[in-house]
């Protein structure tokens, strides 16, 4: 179907990891829909960065991106889709890897 001018994300996650070994070297962690323009999650990715893969430490990389969050009252459910995304995302990434 071709996508109409109201087809939109209403939050979007892009992550990539670097592995060596089980243990992750690097991590970029980037928000859409989220603020006025792609937010790039730091500090979630400096909790990422040097420590090996577990979904403990993707539930604090999350956990991490949103703490700041500000939400307007219409706009407060992006916050937990957001995180579910994020853990989504990080998961994925490590599953595609093992196979």
């Amino acid at each position: 179907m071709e996508r109409k001018a109201w087809s939109f994300a209403l939050v979007s996650v892009a992550a990539i990891l670097g592995f060596d070994g089980d243990t992750i070297t690097e991590g970029r962690l980037v928000l859409g829909g989220v603020a006025t323009l792609p937010w790039r999650a730091k500090e979630a990715e400096s909790i990422l960065g040097g420590e090996k893969f577990s979904e403990g430490l993707c539930r604090e990389a999350a956990e991490s991106a949103l703490r700041e969050a500000r939400p307007l009252r219409d706009n407060q459910y992006k916050v937990p889709l957001a995180k579910a995304l994020i853990l989504q995302a990080l998961t994925q990434i490590a599953g595609q890897r093992a196979e």
